[in-house]
C-alpha cells in the first residue's frame, strides 16, 4: 500500500457527467483517428513503435510450446513474495493531500484532497481468467475487500482484459456502490450494460467529462448538493476525466481482438492530477534480439518508441502522480509491444511529466517469465537520473509533502 498524503467517507453521491465547458488541447493527429479500423470493426496501435503478433507467433509457439518444451520459466512465488499491509482509510473525505493505495497488480484507490473517489482496474478475484486456471491463481492476496472501501464515485478500466476487467468484481462494486459511474474505453459500454450497470460513460482518445457529485440525480453543475460529513457541510465536488492513449490491446474470447478500444487515463480534482496508464507497451523489441542483450544498449536506440506519452506530456501534463505499469514483459520478444519493463516505465514517467510515480501490474499474478524480485527491483533509477522518491516501489507506505 502506498499513501502520498486522506480517504473518504460519506454519502453515496450521484455523478452527474456532461461534456467539459472547454475543450482541453489535443494533438492534430487525433482528429484523425488513426487508431480506428477503416472498416469501422475494431482498433489499432497506429504508430512505429507496435509490432502486432499473431496467434500462433505469440500463443502457440510463444507461450504453449514454450511451456511443453521446459524452455517456459516460472518465476518462484514461495512465500514471502509482497508484502501485504491492510489498508487505513480514513473517516471523513476531508484530506489535505492526494492519497494512493495500491490494491494490488493494476488497482488503485485514489483519494483526491477534493474529496473525489476513484478506483481503477479493479480485480478481486483469485483467478484472472473466465474459468479457474491453476496457473492464474494469485499469490499475492488483495489486501482489502470491496465492502472494506468507504466510498466510490468513479470506477475507471483500461481495456477488457480479465487481470484487469472483472465481471464478478463489478457486480460487487454495483452492490456497494450503486451511484458509482463507471469510465472505459469505446466499444465497451454494452458490456457494462449487459453486466446490469447503469451508470456507464464510453470515450474515445483524447474525450473529455466533467464530473459533478450531487445527491439529485441528474443535477445540473450549477445545482451540486452539498453532502454532509459528521455535520460539517463541503462544497460540490468536480473532477475532470480525460481518456487517452496507450500502447495495448483487448479481447476477452480467441475471436474479440483490438474489437473494444484500450486506453490510459487522467483524473483532475480539486487542483491535483493523476495519470493511470492502465496496460502499455513503449517500444517493440523484435525477436532477432537475443533475450540475454540489453535493448537499452546503443545499439538499439533505433527502435522507435510511443509518441503517445510525450504527446499526453505536453497537452495534459505535468501530473501529481503516475501509476505505471512495470511487470510481465519477458520475453522481451513476445511482450514488449504491449507490456512494459522497468526502463520503459522510466520512460513513460518522464515522457508524461509526472511528478512522482507508483508502479503497478506486478506481484499479484504469474503472466509472464520474470522473476518476482527483480520487477520490484530499483527501476533502474541510476540508469536514468532519478531520486529515489521520484518512482516508488508500491507496497511500501510513503506521505509525501
Amino acid at each position: 500500500m502506498s499513501s502520498i498524503g486522506g480517504t473518504g467517507i460519506g454519502m453515496g453521491l450521484y455523478a452527474a457527467v456532461s461534456n467539459p465547458a472547454q475543450i482541453a488541447s489535443q494533438p492534430e493527429e487525433a482528429a484523425e483517428k488513426r487508431h480506428h479500423l477503416k472498416n469501422g470493426k475494431g482498433f489499432t496501435n497506429p504508430w512505429d513503435s507496435y509490432m502486432e503478433f499473431g496467434f500462433w507467433e505469440l500463443v502457440v509457439k510463444g507461450i504453449w510450446w514454450r511451456k511443453i518444451t521446459g524452455q517456459w520459466n516460472d518465476p518462484d512465488t514461495t512465500p514471502p513474495t509482497v508484502p501485504v499491509r491492510t489498508p487505513t482509510f480514513l473517516p471523513t473525505r476531508t484530506t489535505p493531500k492526494l492519497r494512493a493505495t495500491w490494491l494490488g497488480h493494476a488497482c488503485y484507490y485514489i483519494e483526491f484532497p477534493s474529496g473525489f473517489r476513484v478506483l481503477f482496474d479493479p480485480v478481486f478475484e483469485d483467478c484472472c481468467a473466465p474459468i479457474t486456471i491453476k496457473s492464474l491463481k494469485r499469490y499475492t492476496p488483495p489486501p482489502c475487500e470491496i465492502e472494506d472501501l468507504p466510498i466510490v464515485d468513479a470506477v475507471v478500466i483500461s481495456h477488457n482484459h480479465y487481470d484487469h476487467l472483472s465481471y464478478p468484481t463489478i457486480q460487487r462494486l454495483q452492490k456497494k456502490f450503486p451511484e458509482a459511474h463507471f469510465f472505459a474505453p469505446l466499444g465497451n459500454k454494452v458490456w457494462f450494460e449487459k453486466s446490469g450497470v447503469k451508470n456507464v460513460t464510453e470515450l474515445d482518445w483524447w474525450e473529455s467529462r466533467h464530473v459533478s457529485l450531487g445527491e439529485k440525480k441528474g443535477a445540473a453543475d450549477d445545482e451540486v448538493s452539498v453532502a454532509s460529513n459528521g455535520g460539517r457541510k463541503e462544497e460540490g465536488i468536480t473532477a475532470t476525466i480525460h481518456a487517452l492513449p496507450c500502447q495495448h490491446v483487448s479481447a476477452r474470447t480467441p475471436f474479440d481482438k483490438c474489437k473494444t478500444l484500450w486506453a490510459s487515463w487522467s483524473v483532475e480534482s480539486g487542483g491535483a492530477k493523476v495519470f493511470f496508464a492502465g496496460d502499455t507497451g513503449y517500444r517493440t523489441v523484435p525477436p532477432s534480439i537475443p533475450s540475454d542483450v540489453d535493448d537499452y544498449s546503443p545499439t538499439y536506440a533505433h527502435l522507435p518508441i510511443c509518441p503517445a506519452f510525450s504527446q499526453i506530456g505536453l497537452h495534459r501534463g505535468p501530473f501529481d502522480l503516475g501509476l505505471i505499469p512495470i511487470g510481465a514483459y519477458e520475453p522481451r520478444a513476445l511482450f514488449s509491444n504491449v507490456h512494459a519493463n522497468p526502463k520503459d516505465a522510466v520512460n513513460i514517467f518522464k515522457d508524461t511529466k509526472c511528478r512522482r510515480a507508483l508502479g503497478m501490474h506486478w506481484g499479484t499474478w504469474v503472466l509472464t517469465e520474470e522473476e518476482i524480485n527483480i520487477t520490484s527491483g530499483n527501476f533502474k533509477m541510476r540508469w536514468c537520473s532519478l531520486t529515489k522518491l521520484s518512482f516508488i516501489r508500491a507496497y511500501k507506505v510513503i506521505h509525501l509533502h
